[in-house]
């Protein structure tokens, strides 16, 4: 998420990065009185590793930004917290764990300046899990249509994105690590301050709600 656009969650490092997330302004949303949410799965293998580097030389001055893909993009929930984790837990506890593939690099040029690499292999198991979870607490008529995909960076312009997709498509060619994700187990988060994303609660596909 750029996510479509871009989502900036932060794991672990919340405490140091947050203050990061606010100096940089990275995609920074005036209205906060309400929170938003996301589901979203980090992607620490080889290929998430891959980006998150590949990010922090294309655009050194962004905060850090776990490797992930967006099943639900950002959205504020219609009801309560509890009331969206509990809809996780029924869906999600209904549906199995799969495997996507990760094809070629693209850009989202020109509605924005977000370099991505798209899924090829069972896009359509996602599509269909986002269908599935975008109901009811977490129902949002949602702004761009929904395309399965790994956020490489959002640049600040379209020449800089255009230049961005070169140097990425290059490095992704000569890649040769694994380009196989297996989603299984995914994690929920809320905006806390200025677009600076916190963990929730770890929901796995096929079983109910992690403990925390």
């Amino acid at each position: 998420m750029t996510s479509a656009k871009s989502f900036a969650e932060l794991t672990g490092q919340n405490a140091c990065a947050q203050s990061a997330c606010r100096a940089s302004g990275y995609n920074l949303h005036p209205d906060m009185e309400k929170p938003r949410y996301a589901l979203v799965a980090y992607v620490k293998n080889a290929a998430g590793e891959f980006v998150e580097n590949l990010r922090r030389e294309l655009h050194p001055d962004l905060p850090h930004l776990p490797a992930h893909l967006t099943i639900l993009p950002p959205r504020r929930l219609k009801s309560s917290e509890q009331a969206a984790l509990n809809l996780l837990d029924r869906i999600c506890s209904q549906e199995q764990s799969f495997e996507v593939h990760l094809a070629e690099v693209e850009t989202f040029i020109p509605v924005t300046p977000t370099v991505y690499i798209r899924v090829d292999e069972h896009a359509a198991r996602m599509s269909e899990l986002h269908a599935h979870l975008n109901v009811d607490a977490l129902k949002c008529e949602e702004e761009w249509p929904y395309i399965p995909h790994l956020t490489i960076v959002k640049m600040s312009s379209e020449e800089a994105a255009q230049n961005a997709w070169r140097t990425a498509r290059e490095r992704w060619a000569a890649y040769k690590g694994s380009r196989r994700i297996t989603l299984e187990r995914l994690t929920f988060v809320r905006e806390d301050a200025e677009n600076c994303w916190v963990d929730l609660a770890p929901v796995s596909l096929g079983r109910r709600l992690v403990s925390r």
